[in-house]
């Protein structure tokens, strides 16, 4: 027993060692629960057995009331900054002056995040630190245990301290934004201080709820080689996921490359406010010595801000689909950070209250974290009297309903739950990819069906068959395209129950929250019947994501949805839809850039339905799906005569193996 402890505990350990931290998932969602739930189950009747690499410790466990200081054992430095060349320059100079020796310099991506110390003793996570004032910092230890790109336990039984940069991406910035105001709640402004303060949650479910990611960049005590590039590749052989470091032997290439990075920072995954400079021999790091509060032998080149002059046209509000009103600012065109922006989001009216916005204001634009257009501030020495103050209204903008605003949220909300705008957002969600996945249902199709009264509900979308004649007579539609939208809306009938608990909407319940309640609660009958504390006693859910689950199952309107697809024969289980393994035993490579679908996208639906998707092309391939600028993958693939298709080739032939929906 002890024994298939270990066994899983190595095999899910490895399973997110290639998922979060090389990017490479090796086995499917089911797969891996199974797994996880297995280990579960065995802890759970035996705790005592329960080891402190267990992945089952990253979804957060009881809250603390304080953090404990953590007094650190190597002095956390900071950097001293430089804006341009001839910064760069003279600290080369200085360098050089201390430096008889050919000198090397190391440049890495500056993370803009929170900095922490990793402790592992004999291989094993023991400790997590916030930086705080480089000698004195928190212990976060349960919350750094909930990012899944840090090793619990290392490749080498090794005494080591580890100092890492946690981050959120900017794809996951998004989200978690989203997330906050479609709950009512105080969106962050930058990702930066979106990973501070969920590293820093008393609650370790909330950091778990939350995307952050890391990259460990330094050893600070332990074993360590004479170059901090040859530390580079140790900390990558130990486990640790880490940012890219390019090597130069002059300042001119440090100089250039971090100019060309100003000019590629926005096409990264995640954000970075500049590069920092080393000189990659330990002994010389030595010789040069530190200051007070920064070493002599390393400097971070700090990137411009990017902030564009333009003018408040008007300001629109939004309504989302749990009623939320969103002001955006509609802007005279102005290009920000590699795109056009027209639009920017004022989140609520305490901050355009705090900024004093106005409609006609000449306004400071920026992207918060290379992602979000946000007005910086407002530029009132180019006020001519003409500008008008704006409040959200009293009413909604759609359907004229009182708005309200719930103590402690920020938010206004419509409070009317028949509001087309709400159902046109809600159904949008609903029909989405990662929802019910109904393809030929956009906004366009959605918006129609609204306006002609065909849909007044989720359940009104599965009687639409009713209206095939009326929807024959409207512009843009053919029997073709018909039959293929009724085709997936039927085919959405297979789907898991997850997928269903997604569709819906529920605020603080997004896809990963649905997985996990619906792993437990199998049907909608244990799901109608769930109480708060049912919920609470499952990882990852903590108490307000609870009540905002059983408060929205309690409405009679969703009541009433539930029991009307019942009658339809609509009958959602905790099974998933790629139950039906017709990929099963076959094995795939995707590789160049896909249209349709990103290669991520794609990789998901063929695991779904128990293809294997491999990140190299061998003999045991089956497929090689390929779009443009394919490269050497699919030079190999034809050296070996293995089967490659490009991308219309690849759908036709998972359509035929019976994958839907493509």
């Amino acid at each position: 027993m002890i024994n298939r402890m270990k066994e899983l505990i190595e095999q899910i350990n490895a399973l997110n060692y290639a998922y979060y931290v090389l990017d490479q998932p090796k086995a499917t969602d089911y797969e891996y629960d199974l797994l996880l739930k297995e280990l579960m189950v065995l802890e759970e009747k035996h705790p005592e057995f329960k080891m402190p690499d267990s992945p089952t410790q990253r979804v957060g466990g009881m809250a603390l009331t304080q953090f404990k200081q953590v007094n650190h054992t190597v002095k956390l430095l900071s950097l001293d900054n430089s804006y341009n060349a001839e910064d760069l320059k003279q600290f080369d100079q200085r360098i050089r002056k201390e430096i008889s020796d050919a000198i090397e310099y190391i440049v890495e991506m500056k993370i803009d995040g929170l900095s922490v110390a990793l402790k592992y003793e004999k291989g094993v996570l023991v400790r997590g630190a916030t930086r705080g004032n480089g000698e004195v910092g928190e212990d976060v230890t349960e919350n750094v245990k909930t990012i899944y790109s840090i090793p619990l336990k290392l490749t080498e039984p090794v005494d080591i301290e580890v100092r890492g940069e946690v981050y959120i991406s900017k794809r996951g910035f998004e989200r978690l934004n989203k997330n906050q105001e479609e709950a009512g709640l105080q969106t962050f402004a930058n990702p930066r201080n979106a990973a501070a303060g969920s590293l820093r949650q008393l609650d370790s479910k909330v950091a778990a709820s939350r995307p952050l990611d890391i990259f460990v960049f330094n050893v600070l005590d332990g074993k360590s080689l004479e170059k901090h590039d040859e530390n580079f590749a140790y900390l990558k052989a130990l486990g640790f996921k880490t940012t890219e470091a390019r090597k130069f032997n002059s300042i001119e290439g440090v100089i250039e490359y971090c100019y060309n990075m100003a000019d590629k920072r926005h096409d990264l995954s995640y954000d970075i406010d500049g590069m920092v400079v080393k000189v990659n021999d330990l002994k010389q790091r030595d010789l040069l010595g530190i200051k007070a509060k920064s070493p002599r032998w390393a400097i971070a080149y700090k990137f411009p801000a990017e902030e564009k002059e333009t003018v408040i046209k008007d300001i629109l509000v939004q309504v989302g689909r749990t009623g939320v009103l969103t002001p955006k600012a509609e802007l005279e065109p102005v290009f920000v950070a590699g795109s056009t922006i027209t639009y920017a989001t004022l989140h609520n009216q305490d901050y355009i209250n705090e900024k004093d916005i106005r409609i006609g204001d000449t306004v400071i634009i920026q992207k918060a974290g290379d992602v979000i257009p946000a007005v910086v501030r407002v530029v009132t020495d180019k006020r001519t009297g003409q500008e008008k103050p704006f409040q959200l209204p009293a009413v909604c903008p759609v359907c004229s309903s009182p708005t309200l605003r719930i103590e402690g949220e920020v938010a206004l909300r419509c409070i009317n739950p028949s509001c087309s705008a709400k159902l046109q957002r809600g159904l949008e969600h609903f029909v989405s990819r990662n929802a019910m996945n109904i393809d030929g249902m956009g906004p366009a199709v959605i918006a129609m069906l609204l306006e002609n009264k065909f849909v007044k509900n989720f359940e009104d979308l599965y009687k639409l068959e009713h209206y095939k004649s009326e929807l024959m007579t409207m512009e843009g539609f053919g029997e073709k395209s018909i039959i293929k939208m009724f085709e997936a809306i039927e085919a959405s009938k297979a789907n898991g129950l997850h997928q269903f608990i997604h569709g819906l909407g529920i605020p603080l319940i997004g896809e990963k929250a649905a997985k996990v309640i619906t792993s437990h609660l199998k049907d909608f009958d244990a799901i109608l019947s769930a109480k708060e504390e049912d919920l609470v006693s499952i990882d990852e859910i903590g108490e307000k994501m609870a009540e905002s689950f059983c408060n929205f199952f309690r409405q009679e309107d969703v009541k009433k949805t539930i029991y009307a697809m019942r009658k339809m024969g609509i009958e959602f289980t905790s099974k998933s839809s790629g139950e039906a393994q017709v990929l099963e035993g076959l094995t795939f490579v995707l590789t160049g850039t896909l249209e349709k679908y990103g290669r991520k996208e794609l990789q998901s639906i063929i695991e779904s339905y128990g293809g294997k998707v491999s990140s190299s092309v061998s003999a045991k391939t089956d497929y090689v799906i390929y779009g443009e600028k394919a490269g050497s993958k699919l030079e190999k693939a034809q050296n070996l005569n293995v089967t490659a298709l490009n991308e219309i080739e690849g759908y036709t032939m998972l359509q035929e193996k019976g994958v839907k929906n493509l």
